[in-house]
């Protein structure tokens, strides 16, 4: 069989509504776009959102990366065994480019299913996947008016899970709260992300005092990888604690002190691919801890799907899962069956593209 080729490109596509937290606000997408073909005219897509804050990773510097690495990658990566290999002896690399890796990772994935005739999860050892998924309703660090308004229409569609973002603002913040509050949310239906808003604990849980309400969880309130500030504020404000910013491999969780009720938020670009995060949701279950599948703001259907792997890996420990906004968000999306939760947040299973690979049958080049 003749060797792949690689071609990577940025993906732009416009919001429908610009979205803020207190580390960026976005008004397009920011990702990068992966096609592996084969000489038989297989081809597999492959997506992931760089993250400066998060992955350390910008746009420019994930394409450099990729464009540098694509000759190795399509002489020595041939099927899931070689990939497998490969992520294994390259650990610390893929540690300082998790989101252009990902992308790679997810057209390869993608590309080996493909050929095979089989889904993702087939080729993966994975069960089928079944029944509904039920998606949390993630609220942005803008307006009073603008939020209750979003809000409103997630009430209206019977969402179930709520995660709002935190951006510092007492008035604002405190103005989200009494919104929750008047709609009759009940507070261990909601989380909260700061984003590694505040300094210290100090800071993070006098600021969370003054709101007065009791989160179920709080994802990153200080600076990412402060365990002992996390374990604070855990204790003073009685809630569990989400990682993400703090948490992008399976051996940090082993890392965690004992005794907390952690959260570990397993990302599929921040992990760095599909396998990685299995690995980390794997490791995350097997202390107990629960897992949430999150997503990067911007992320389309693609990344969308492949989150949905990781997810049937880990689903009895599943404590949210975030994404599939689709064209909700999106102007346009990169597939024609595009994966939006419905009614609730829900997505059922049977809505999904039941073709080999990610099952896709037509996808947009970028």
């Amino acid at each position: 069989m003749s060797r792949p080729t690689l071609r990577a490109s940025a993906l732009r596509i416009p919001f429908t509504e610009a979205f803020s937290h207190a580390a960026a606000t976005r008004v397009q997408t920011q990702s990068v776009w992966v096609e592996v073909e084969d000489g038989a005219g297989n081809v597999g897509y492959g997506e992931a959102c760089p993250r400066e804050y998060v992955t350390r990773e910008s746009l420019a510097g994930a394409l450099a990366y990729i464009q540098a690495a694509a000759a190795e990658w399509c002489a020595e990566i041939r099927d899931l065994s070689s990939l497998r290999a490969w992520v294994k002896d390259h650990g610390e690399v893929i540690d300082d480019h998790p989101a252009a890796w990902s992308a790679v990772e997810l057209a390869m994935l993608d590309l080996f299913a493909r050929r095979a005739g089989v889904s993702i999860e087939t080729m993966l050892g994975l069960p089928p996947l079944t029944g509904v998924y039920t998606y949390t309703a993630v609220l942005g660090d803008a307006s009073p008016a603008v939020f209750e308004a979003a809000l409103a229409r997630y009430v209206a569609a019977g969402f179930t899970d709520y995660k709002i973002k935190l951006g510092g603002r007492g008035a604002h913040d405190r103005a989200k709260t009494a919104a929750l509050r008047a709609a009759g949310i009940a507070p261990d239906r909601v989380r909260a992300d700061a984003n590694n808003l505040f300094r210290n604990a100090r800071d993070a849980v006098r600021y969370l005092d003054r709101l007065d309400y009791p989160f179920a969880a709080l994802e990153e309130p200080v600076q990412a990888r402060d365990l002992d500030g996390l374990v604070a504020v855990a204790r003073a404000c009685d809630c569990a604690i989400v990682l993400d910013e703090s948490l992008a491999r399976a051996a940090q969780v082993e890392a965690l002190p004992a005794g907390g009720d952690w959260l570990v938020n397993v990302r599929v670009s921040k992990m760095g691919g599909i396998l990685r995060g299995m690995d980390t949701a794997t490791a995350a279950a097997a202390r107990g801890y629960g897992v949430i599948i999150g997503a990067h703001v911007g992320e389309t259907s693609l990344l969308s799907r492949a989150a949905l792997t990781v997810a049937q890996s880990c689903r009895a420990h599943l404590r949210g899962q975030e994404g599939a906004f689709g064209l909700y968000l999106l102007a346009r999306d990169v597939v024609t069956e595009s994966l939006t939760f419905g009614a609730g947040g829900r997505l059922d299973a049977r809505c999904v593209p039941q073709g080999p690979g990610f099952g896709f049958v037509r996808v947009a080049r970028p």
